[in-house]
């Protein structure tokens, strides 16, 4: 897996301070879509063990706390990435248990593989279904078009 962008410290993508990480690969492709340089599983960086590590002590860090982890990209649950996403959320679960991780994707939690399910049983919430131009609304809260959904799975 690779990714194109990591922000140790972020005010925008979800409630709080947060790390968050934007991995490369999309199969999507939505009309209008501000990340578009995230779209090729093999543009921008190896998401190797450092990054992990990086993440890790980034989330425990206590001179600038983060409320959690948010997994954009691109599609984390894109099928090139979700292995390393599930090994990702997992660890992030076990050693910060008090951070909160959201998930961006563009499928829909009713399309959703088996395999791509697991990762939501360490995912907090869930910000689901493409974006779509003709229903952006800059107004909307953590979402693009009105017809993606927040999921909340844990408060």
């Amino acid at each position: 897996m690779n990714y194109q962008q990591y922000f140790p410290v972020d005010v925008v993508n979800g409630p709080g301070t947060r790390a968050t990480l934007f991995v490369s690969g999309c199969e999507h492709q939505c009309r209008g879509c501000y990340n578009q340089s995230t779209w090729n599983p093999a543009a921008g960086h190896l998401f190797d063990a450092a990054m992990v590590e990086q993440i890790i002590t980034d989330l425990q860090d206590t001179r600038i706390v983060r409320r959690g982890l948010s997994l954009s990209g691109g599609d984390p649950l894109y099928p090139h990435n979700v292995a390393q996403i599930l090994a990702l959320v997992k660890r992030v679960k076990h050693e910060c248990p008090d951070k909160d991780i959201w998930l961006w994707s563009g499928y829909r939690l009713d399309e959703l593989s088996t395999v791509q399910r697991q990762v939501l049983h360490y995912v907090d919430v869930l910000v689901d279904g493409k974006f779509e131009q003709s229903l952006a609304d800059p107004s909307l809260r953590f979402r693009g078009s009105s017809n993606q959904v927040i999921h909340h799975f844990k408060q």
